[in-house]
């Protein structure tokens, strides 16, 4: 094989390890926890799972969250246990019912890869958290929930009218009201879970469409 053939092929093989790196790298994920709510204060940036958030001094500190890429499980005790929650790629401006309490922190990967279903605690929601809001019928994001990602004008058509007593919003902001076809009470809330609905909307929502 003549010099030149040699260096074409050594090329070649590079050019295909450099894009296959960088594929690997755009589906990496990324989430950033800020030490302040509405993404002010001290930072940390994560691209690998985190059991043990001590190690980078932000133990129980984070109370917002921008999640860049990915689908990340956050918890509040160490090593993925107790209370969890997924957060898919959005801006989290507050962490209702988890503020100053995450411990660990891990991506998502798709499928169901990656993770298992060992560990404890109370998980609400799991294992199929996809949906830009979820509608549970107990409070504590208990029960069977109801996954939206469009405006519904009556909620009597997943007979879930009058039942739902708290929220998770994964991203969006999202307007509930009392009322079919958006009248009556109303209350826009954005990205966050929601333990109980208050607003006098407990147990009353009967519509809900996307925040103009």
């Amino acid at each position: 094989m003549s010099h030149t053939i040699k260096m074409k092929t050594i090329q070649y093989a590079l050019l295909c390890a450099t894009t296959v790196l960088a594929h690997a790298a755009v589906q990496a994920g990324e989430m950033t926890l800020f030490q302040d709510d509405h993404f002010r204060g001290r930072s940390v940036n994560v691209r690998n799972d985190v059991n043990d958030l001590s190690r980078l001094d932000f133990n129980d500190k984070a109370s917002s969250i921008v999640v860049r890429s990915g689908s990340w499980e956050v918890c509040k005790d160490s090593n993925f246990r107790n209370s969890c929650r997924v957060l898919q790629p959005g801006r989290y401006a507050s962490l209702p019912g988890m503020n100053d309490s995450i411990s660990s922190v891990r991506e998502v990967r798709r499928g169901g890869g990656g993770h298992d279903g060992g560990h404890g605690g109370n998980r609400p929601g799991r294992p199929d958290n996809n949906g830009a809001v979820l509608l549970f019928p107990d409070a504590g994001m208990r029960g069977q929930p109801v996954r939206l990602d469009n405006e519904v004008n009556d909620l009597n058509r997943y007979r879930f009218n009058d039942r739902a007593q708290s929220i998770v919003i994964n991203y969006g902001r999202w307007e509930f009201c009392a009322d079919a076809n958006f009248r009556g009470r109303c209350v826009v809330m954005g990205p966050g879970s929601y333990n109980r609905i208050d607003g006098g909307l407990d147990r009353r929502i009967s519509s809900i469409r996307r925040a103009r």
